[in-house]
Protein backbone atom coordinates (compact mmCIF):
# COMPACT_ATOMS: atom_id res chain seq x y z
CA UNK A 1 0.00 0.00 0.00
CA UNK A 2 2.80 2.71 0.90
CA UNK A 3 4.20 1.96 -2.30
CA UNK A 4 1.46 2.34 -3.99
CA UNK A 5 1.13 5.71 -2.38
CA UNK A 6 4.69 6.40 -2.92
CA UNK A 7 3.61 5.96 -6.69
CA UNK A 8 0.57 8.25 -6.45
CA UNK A 9 2.61 11.26 -4.71
CA UNK A 10 5.22 10.84 -7.58
CA UNK A 11 2.60 11.30 -10.35
CA UNK A 12 0.67 13.50 -8.86
CA UNK A 13 4.13 16.05 -8.09
CA UNK A 14 5.17 15.40 -11.74
CA UNK A 15 2.20 16.63 -12.97
CA UNK A 16 1.92 19.84 -10.31
CA UNK A 17 5.83 20.49 -11.52
CA UNK A 18 4.39 20.25 -15.51
CA UNK A 19 1.56 22.51 -14.85
CA UNK A 20 4.38 25.08 -13.25
CA UNK A 21 5.57 24.48 -16.17
CA UNK A 22 2.94 25.02 -18.75
CA UNK A 23 2.70 28.55 -16.53
CA UNK A 24 5.89 29.58 -16.32
CA UNK A 25 6.04 29.58 -20.10
CA UNK A 26 3.25 31.35 -20.45
CA UNK A 27 4.49 34.16 -18.78
CA UNK A 28 7.62 34.24 -20.84
CA UNK A 29 5.53 34.66 -23.78
CA UNK A 30 4.10 37.94 -22.85
CA UNK A 31 5.98 41.09 -24.56
CA UNK A 32 5.60 44.35 -25.71
CA UNK A 33 7.00 45.36 -29.17
CA UNK A 34 7.95 48.96 -30.30
CA UNK A 35 8.17 49.36 -33.88
CA UNK A 36 10.08 52.01 -36.10
CA UNK A 37 9.17 53.26 -39.11
CA UNK A 38 11.88 52.76 -42.45
CA UNK A 39 11.98 54.92 -45.70
CA UNK A 40 13.29 53.51 -48.66
CA UNK A 41 16.66 55.54 -49.51
CA UNK A 42 15.78 55.92 -53.38
CA UNK A 43 12.44 55.79 -55.18
CA UNK A 44 11.77 54.83 -58.79
CA UNK A 45 9.79 57.50 -61.31
CA UNK A 46 7.16 55.90 -63.93
CA UNK A 47 6.51 57.46 -67.01
CA UNK A 48 3.75 56.40 -69.06
CA UNK A 49 2.38 57.63 -72.62
CA UNK A 50 -1.48 56.13 -73.50
CA UNK A 51 -2.97 56.82 -77.17
CA UNK A 52 -6.32 57.06 -78.51
CA UNK A 53 -7.38 57.60 -82.18
CA UNK A 54 -9.85 60.40 -82.51
CA UNK A 55 -12.12 60.06 -85.13
CA UNK A 56 -13.18 56.77 -83.83
CA UNK A 57 -14.57 58.51 -80.93
CA UNK A 58 -18.26 58.51 -80.63
CA UNK A 59 -19.88 61.75 -80.75
CA UNK A 60 -22.08 64.82 -82.50
CA UNK A 61 -19.12 67.08 -83.53
CA UNK A 62 -15.33 67.13 -83.42
CA UNK A 63 -15.52 69.05 -79.48
CA UNK A 64 -17.37 65.53 -78.04
CA UNK A 65 -14.97 63.15 -80.35
CA UNK A 66 -11.77 65.09 -79.14
CA UNK A 67 -12.86 65.38 -75.37
CA UNK A 68 -13.97 61.73 -75.58
CA UNK A 69 -10.49 60.85 -77.03
CA UNK A 70 -8.82 62.56 -74.32
CA UNK A 71 -10.40 60.51 -71.32
CA UNK A 72 -9.43 57.59 -73.43
CA UNK A 73 -5.95 57.96 -73.82
CA UNK A 74 -5.34 59.40 -69.73
CA UNK A 75 -7.14 55.20 -69.39
CA UNK A 76 -4.66 54.06 -72.01
CA UNK A 77 -2.26 55.77 -69.99
CA UNK A 78 -3.43 54.30 -66.67
CA UNK A 79 -3.38 50.80 -67.76
CA UNK A 80 0.20 51.60 -68.58
CA UNK A 81 1.48 52.57 -65.54
CA UNK A 82 -0.60 49.43 -64.07
CA UNK A 83 1.69 47.10 -66.33
CA UNK A 84 4.80 48.75 -64.93
CA UNK A 85 3.72 48.76 -61.58
CA UNK A 86 1.76 44.95 -61.09
CA UNK A 87 2.82 43.66 -64.49
CA UNK A 88 0.31 41.73 -66.75
CA UNK A 89 -1.89 38.80 -66.39
CA UNK A 90 -1.01 36.37 -69.67
CA UNK A 91 -3.81 33.43 -69.91
CA UNK A 92 -3.81 31.25 -73.56
CA UNK A 93 -4.39 28.23 -74.71
CA UNK A 94 -4.38 25.42 -77.63
CA UNK A 95 -6.22 23.07 -79.44
CA UNK A 96 -4.99 20.28 -82.53
CA UNK A 97 -7.41 18.47 -83.72
CA UNK A 98 -6.09 15.68 -86.26
CA UNK A 99 -2.80 16.10 -85.11
CA UNK A 100 -2.50 19.43 -86.21
CA UNK A 101 -3.27 22.91 -84.26
CA UNK A 102 -6.73 24.19 -85.02
CA UNK A 103 -7.05 27.04 -82.16
CA UNK A 104 -4.61 29.26 -80.41
CA UNK A 105 -5.59 32.11 -78.55
CA UNK A 106 -4.02 34.23 -75.40
CA UNK A 107 -5.30 37.30 -73.45
CA UNK A 108 -4.01 40.07 -71.32
CA UNK A 109 -5.43 41.64 -68.87
CA UNK A 110 -3.90 44.04 -65.79
CA UNK A 111 -5.46 44.54 -62.44
CA UNK A 112 -4.39 47.16 -59.48
CA UNK A 113 -4.93 50.72 -58.19
CA UNK A 114 -2.85 53.54 -59.40
CA UNK A 115 -2.24 55.94 -56.59
CA UNK A 116 -0.93 59.75 -56.78
CA UNK A 117 -0.38 59.60 -60.77
CA UNK A 118 -0.32 62.91 -62.09
CA UNK A 119 -0.75 64.29 -65.82
CA UNK A 120 2.41 65.85 -67.11
CA UNK A 121 1.08 66.68 -70.77
CA UNK A 122 -1.92 65.92 -73.19
CA UNK A 123 -1.59 66.93 -76.39
CA UNK A 124 -3.02 65.81 -80.45
CA UNK A 125 -0.30 63.90 -82.28
CA UNK A 126 -1.81 63.67 -86.06
CA UNK A 127 -5.30 62.02 -86.04
CA UNK A 128 -4.59 61.01 -81.85
CA UNK A 129 -4.63 62.04 -78.64
CA UNK A 130 -1.85 61.58 -76.00
CA UNK A 131 -1.42 61.83 -72.31
CA UNK A 132 1.59 61.40 -70.25
CA UNK A 133 1.09 60.22 -66.76
CA UNK A 134 3.83 60.03 -64.30
CA UNK A 135 3.91 58.12 -61.21
CA UNK A 136 6.72 59.39 -58.20
CA UNK A 137 6.79 56.03 -55.66
CA UNK A 138 8.09 59.02 -52.98
CA UNK A 139 4.86 60.62 -53.47
CA UNK A 140 3.18 56.77 -53.30
CA UNK A 141 5.04 56.37 -50.40
CA UNK A 142 3.73 59.55 -48.51
CA UNK A 143 0.56 58.30 -49.24
CA UNK A 144 0.82 54.72 -47.87
CA UNK A 145 2.49 55.80 -45.05
CA UNK A 146 -0.46 58.28 -44.21
CA UNK A 147 -3.04 55.08 -44.23
CA UNK A 148 -0.47 51.91 -43.77
CA UNK A 149 2.57 52.34 -41.58
CA UNK A 150 5.06 50.09 -42.61
CA UNK A 151 7.59 49.13 -39.86
CA UNK A 152 10.45 47.07 -38.45
CA UNK A 153 11.25 45.87 -34.99
CA UNK A 154 12.96 48.53 -32.88
CA UNK A 155 12.63 46.82 -29.42
CA UNK A 156 10.91 43.77 -27.56
CA UNK A 157 10.38 43.98 -24.21
CA UNK A 158 9.61 40.36 -22.32
CA UNK A 159 7.48 40.18 -18.80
Amino acid sequence: MAKHLLSFALLASALLLSGCSAYNNLAHDQKHVEWETQTPDKFPVLNAVGYAPIETQQGENSRLKDLNAMRASKLAAYRELAEQVYGQRIAGGSSVESWALSQDSFQASVDGVIRGAEVVKTYTVGEYYATELRLDFEKVHRLYQSTNRQQKVKRVVYY
